[in-house]
C-alpha cells in the first residue's frame, strides 16, 4: 500500500511539473479604454515563434482553435523561426 502512495504521487507530480512547464496563465486585466481582458493559458515564452498556439499546424488544447499565423521562410520545429 505504501508503494502504491509513493509511485501515485510521483506520477501526480511529475504530470503537474510537466503541465506548468509548458503553459502559462495569464491574469485577465481592464484595458485603459475600460475594455475586460479575460484571464486564459497561453504557451511558455521562448525565442521560438513556431511553437505557438497561433501558428499554422498547431492547435490551441484549451479552445480547440487551430493556429493560422504564418512566419516567412522555411520554418520546421527544428528552426528558429
Amino acid at each position: 500500500m505504501k508503494k502504491l502512495f509513493v509511485v501515485a504521487s510521483l506520477l501526480f507530480f511529475s504530470f503537474t511539473a510537466y503541465v506548468d512547464a509548458r503553459d502559462t496563465y495569464v491574469r485577465g486585466y481592464t484595458k485603459r479604454d475600460g475594455t475586460r481582458v479575460q484571464g486564459h493559458y497561453r504557451s511558455s515564452p521562448d525565442s521560438y515563434r513556431n511553437n505557438n498556439y497561433s501558428t499554422y499546424g498547431n492547435t490551441n488544447p484549451y479552445t480547440g482553435r487551430s493556429g493560422s499565423r504564418t512566419y516567412g521562410g522555411t520554418c520546421t520545429a527544428y528552426l528558429n523561426c
